[in-house]
C-alpha cells in the first residue's frame, strides 16, 4: 500500500509540515504553483523527497491561488490541458535539478472533484499529461472519468482512497464545506485505513458500506495533526501486516 499526502502548500496561512510528512509518506503530491506553492518550495520539497526515497507527484490545479483551487472553474479544455502541461513540466524541471523527477500526476481540489464526472475536463487533464510524458501514472478516485480516460489513453491509472475525508454512499467524497467532511479523530482515521487496506471497504457518512479498491491512501497535509495521523496510520498498517511502498519508483 502507498501513503500519499499534499506537500508544498500554504492553506489558510498555515504551511504544510513538509519535513515531517516526507518522513512518513511514500508519495508526495507537490503543489505546482497554481493553487499554492512556488519554485523555491517545489525545489525544496523535491529535494526532501529524493533524500527520503519518496515518489514525487505533480498536484495540478485550476489557476486559482485566491480560492486555493477549491472553486470549480469552467475552463476551456485546450487551456486546461496547457495549464496541466505547464505545472507538470515546471515541477519536473525543479525535481530534476535536485536529482529527482515527477512520476505521477494527481488533480487537486475542485479539479479533482470535477474530473470524476466532467468528461471534457477529465479529457483535458489526460491530454496535458500525455503532452508531457505518457509513462506517468495518474492518481484519482475509483470509477472516475479521469481514470477511465487516462487508462484508455495508455496511462497507468492508480486508484486512491481517503483516510481523512467522509464518503457519500455512491463512493464520492462529501463536499468539504459540509459538516463532518474532514475527519481528524486519530482512532477513526486509523481504523478506516486498516479496513481499507485489508478489506477494501469504507463506511460512508450514512452508514452504507462502500467497496473501494485502492492502491494508495491519501491523508491531506493541511488536516490538523496530519503528521501525527500519518504516523499512526503507518504503525497500524504495519501491525496489520500491510507493507508500504510508493506505487511508482521513488522520485
Amino acid at each position: 500500500m502507498d501513503l500519499n499526502a499534499d506537500l508544498g502548500e500554504v492553506a489558510d496561512g498555515v504551511p504544510t509540515d513538509d519535513a515531517g510528512l516526507v518522513e512518513v509518506v511514500t508519495s508526495a503530491n507537490v503543489a505546482c504553483g497554481f493553487h499554492s506553492g512556488d519554485a523555491t518550495t517545489m525545489r525544496r520539497v523535491s529535494g526532501l523527497c529524493v533524500e527520503r526515497g519518496v515518489a514525487i507527484g505533480a498536484q495540478v490545479s485550476y489557476r486559482d491561488r485566491e480560492g486555493f483551487g477549491r472553486r470549480f472553474l469552467d475552463v476551456d479544455p485546450a487551456a486546461l490541458a496547457g495549464d496541466v502541461l505547464e505545472q507538470v513540466a515546471s515541477l519536473d524541471a525543479l525535481a530534476r535539478s535536485v536529482g529527482g523527477r515527477v512520476t505521477y500526476v494527481k488533480p487537486h481540489g475542485a479539479l479533482y472533484n470535477a474530473v470524476v464526472h466532467h468528461e471534457a475536463q477529465a479529457a483535458a487533464v489526460v491530454d496535458g499529461v500525455l503532452a508531457f510524458d505518457d509513462s506517468l501514472a495518474v492518481l484519482g478516485l475509483p470509477g472516475s472519468r479521469w481514470l477511465a480516460l487516462a487508462e484508455a489513453a495508455g496511462l497507468r491509472p492508480v486508484r486512491e482512497a481517503f483516510a481523512d475525508r467522509a464518503y457519500s454512499a455512491d463512493g464520492t467524497l462529501v463536499p468539504r464545506g459540509e459538516p463532518g467532511a474532514v475527519l481528524t479523530d486519530e482512532a477513526a482515521v486509523v481504523d478506516r485505513c486498516v479496513r481499507l487496506a485489508t478489506a477494501g471497504e469504507v463506511v460512508a457518512a450514512d452508514g452504507t458500506v462502500v467497496r473501494v479498491d485502492a492502491e494508495s491512501l491519501c491523508l491531506h497535509g493541511d488536516t490538523p495533526g496530519a503528521v501525527r495521523l500519518v504516523r499512526a496510520v503507518r504503525t497500524a498498517l504495519a501491525g496489520a501486516g500491510i507493507g508500504l511502498a510508493p506505487f511508482t519508483g521513488a522520485g
